[in-house]
């Protein structure tokens, strides 16, 4: 079976790839902070008959993301890491002027240095994959300008250009940035506690990094409400 490595797995667009992967016979490695909401996450996943490891930590911890690597190779490898572990840098958002340069660096330590230091542990099992496959859970915010989103999307927008570079360095892989689109999430509610309007679940864009899986594009950038609207 096809093994998956998901950071921030215990609820939101994480958990719903992690239950859409393992419907399809994936085996997985789940990571969150919070342990609890963690374990009952493994458990509602496990459901579906596959074997899944969760392991609570954190990300910018160099031997948690070892430990993460060493538990996908006792299932067999990996074939897919999917960086969707983030951060915001402030909670709530804030304009750059009042935005804490700690938490500006937190931003940074776990969308990106996080994110490349797990790939960088990663890359020898990838590479012996059949297909490994690289997913940055990147955002809207990276290409375009939004008050108060500065610090955040600034360390995606540096994330999604890593991406780039990965992509040419490992011709043998797939690597994408993946944007996928306003989502009713907590790390949204996090960012804007205000804001009241109706935002899809995240198991609505599912089918978008599923697409991706199958169809196996070049590595690159992709929006997932766009490979939504194109199967339409």
């Amino acid at each position: 079976m096809p093994v998956a490595i998901i950071t921030g797995a215990s609820k939101g667009l994480g958990r719903a790839l992690a239950e859409a992967l393992a419907a399809r016979g994936w085996d997985l490695v789940l990571d969150a902070r919070t342990e609890g909401v963690l374990t009952e996450a493994a458990q509602a996943v496990s459901a579906y008959g596959t074997r899944v490891r969760a392991l609570p930590g954190d990300v910018t911890d160099a031997g948690h993301r070892a430990e993460l690597v060493a538990a996908a190779w006792k299932l067999g490898g990996v074939d897919l890491l999917v960086n969707n572990a983030s951060a915001l840098g402030a909670e709530p958002l804030v304009r750059l002027e009042a935005l804490p340069l700690e938490g500006l660096r937190r931003a940074l330590e776990v969308n990106l240095v996080a994110a490349l230091g797990l790939v960088q542990e990663a890359l020898p099992l990838l590479r012996a994959s059949g297909a490994g496959t690289v997913v940055a859970v990147s955002s809207d915010a990276a290409a375009e300008a939004y008050e108060t989103w500065g610090g955040y999307g600034a360390s995606k927008a540096a994330l999604d250009h890593l991406v780039a570079v990965l992509g040419e360095e490992e011709p043998g892989l797939r690597i994408w940035a993946v944007d996928p689109g306003d989502m009713a999430t907590d790390l949204y509610a996090a960012a804007v506690p205000d804001d009241g309007d109706p935002r899809p679940a995240p198991a609505g864009v599912v089918p978008a990094f599923l697409r991706l899986l199958d169809e196996r594009p070049a590595s690159g950038r992709y929006a997932a409400p766009a490979l939504l609207e194109e199967q339409r």
